[in-house]
């Protein structure tokens, strides 16, 4: 069973449809690695606190060579390693038993590109574009969630909407994936803000897909990008699609009180330091036990505790969004797991109902956990594939 919500409004004059550098660890290989996480230790016999550094120990990946397994251990702070592990499993996960890869339309074209952006930071990008001959519909923009990318599950999902007639266009966010940055560091959401406004007016303005209808696409902490981008610029798209948009992050997820008062105070201190506490959110995002394994083939996604300026950063970004719900105004599809236990679905439902778009779906999936485009049974994964096209499809027909 699912839950649906719908409020069409047709307009007598429709929305217009006109469509500082990071350190190269190569240039610093005679130097002690950047520390990947922070713990505060008393020493015995002493009486002085002393900041330990201790690094996550990664997973041994079942299935894969030892020379594999060695690779995925590197550390990933800076983007070169993690392009480095990138490639050395690109072959692997074209062969992975998974849904999103076993049924990826072929003949998708695809492009891969590095662009400095006006940051000073060199951003990894992609797009995936409709076989030669088929007409395109509209344009989809995508905004990946937190700790994840804009490759691995989201190349499945690219290339079923990309078949459909649309062509989809990604970034991987500063910190994020392929691109430069400190592996998920965010001195600023504000700059991701930024960044995707950026990228994205450039690729808006290309001949293939300027007059055509654009969209906005973002999941997890992706929507939240979305959304601010949408509310920054609240005429320059044609509808914003929602999974699991994190506009409040669940309670069950944050720190006591206490807690996250303290770890406020250090994050002015130490910035960097990983000392939010982790929880291991595979078994939260992805509801099918036989899909979990592949969660960790994608390596390069950051999978450790979260840095304290990230974390102080996405809370004030889900606060400033929840008080500015009703500004939210264009034609708006939010999807949502039931059951998803890291972003919450009833904020989802106080969206819905406080966006002041007079086009605008709600869809709550029963039993769905946080990876409703991925984590899920088969049928479920592609019912949810099919809503998005189905929406995008309307709004680019009537």
């Amino acid at each position: 069973m699912e839950l649906s919500l719908t409020a069409t409004h047709r307009f007598g004059s429709q929305n217009h449809f006109s469509l500082p550098l990071e350190h190269n660890p190569q240039n610093h290989h005679h130097l002690c690695p950047i520390p990947i996480s922070t713990k505060l230790k008393k020493l015995p016999n002493t009486t002085k606190t002393t900041l330990r550094v201790s690094a996550k120990k990664k997973s041994t990946i079942e299935g894969i060579s030892d020379e594999l397994n060695s690779i995925a251990s590197l550390n990933l702070d800076f983007a070169p390693s993690r392009r480095q592990v990138r490639e050395a499993f690109t072959h692997v996960h074209q062969q992975l038993d998974h849904f999103l890869f076993k049924t990826a339309p072929a003949g998708i074209i695809t492009q891969e590109w590095y662009e400095r952006n006006s940051r000073g930071l060199e951003i990894f990008c992609k797009s995936w574009m409709p076989e030669h001959g088929v007409a395109i519909k509209g344009a989809l923009f995508f905004c990946h969630g937190y700790g994840s990318t804009c490759t691995f599950f989201f190349e499945g999902i690219a290339r079923r909407i990309a078949a459909s007639g649309f062509g989809v266009f990604a970034m991987d966010f500063p910190g994020f994936g392929l691109s430069e940055g400190l592996h998920g560091y965010i001195p600023s959401f504000d700059d991701l803000v930024d960044d995707a406004i950026e990228f994205y007016t450039k690729i808006k303005a290309r001949p293939e897909v300027r007059d055509l209808p654009q969209f906005i696409f973002g999941q997890s902490m992706g929507g939240a990008i979305a959304l601010k981008a949408h509310l920054k610029q609240p005429n320059d798209w044609d509808g914003v699609i929602l999974v699991a948009p994190m506009c409040k992050i669940s309670e069950g997820m944050l720190p006591s009180t206490t807690i996250l008062k303290v770890l406020t105070f250090l994050s002015k201190m130490m910035p960097k330091a990983k000392l939010f506490p982790y929880k291991d959110l595979t078994a939260l995002i992805i509801r099918e036990p036989g899909k979990r394994k592949w969660a960790g083939y994608n390596v390069i996604s950051y999978d450790d505790q979260t840095r304290l300026r990230t974390g102080m950063e996405l809370l004030r970004a889900t606060q400033d969004i929840e008080s500015r719900l009703e500004k939210v105004s264009a034609p708006l599809l939010i999807l949502h797991g039931a059951e998803d236990k890291v972003t919450d679905p009833l904020v989802s439902q106080y969206l819905y109902e406080k966006a002041s778009s007079k086009d605008k779906t709600l869809k709550i999936y029963e039993g769905g956990y946080h990876g409703i485009m991925e984590g899920e049974p088969d049928e479920r994964i592609s019912a949810v594939h099919s809503d998005i096209i189905s929406w995008l499809e309307f709004r680019c027909t009537r």
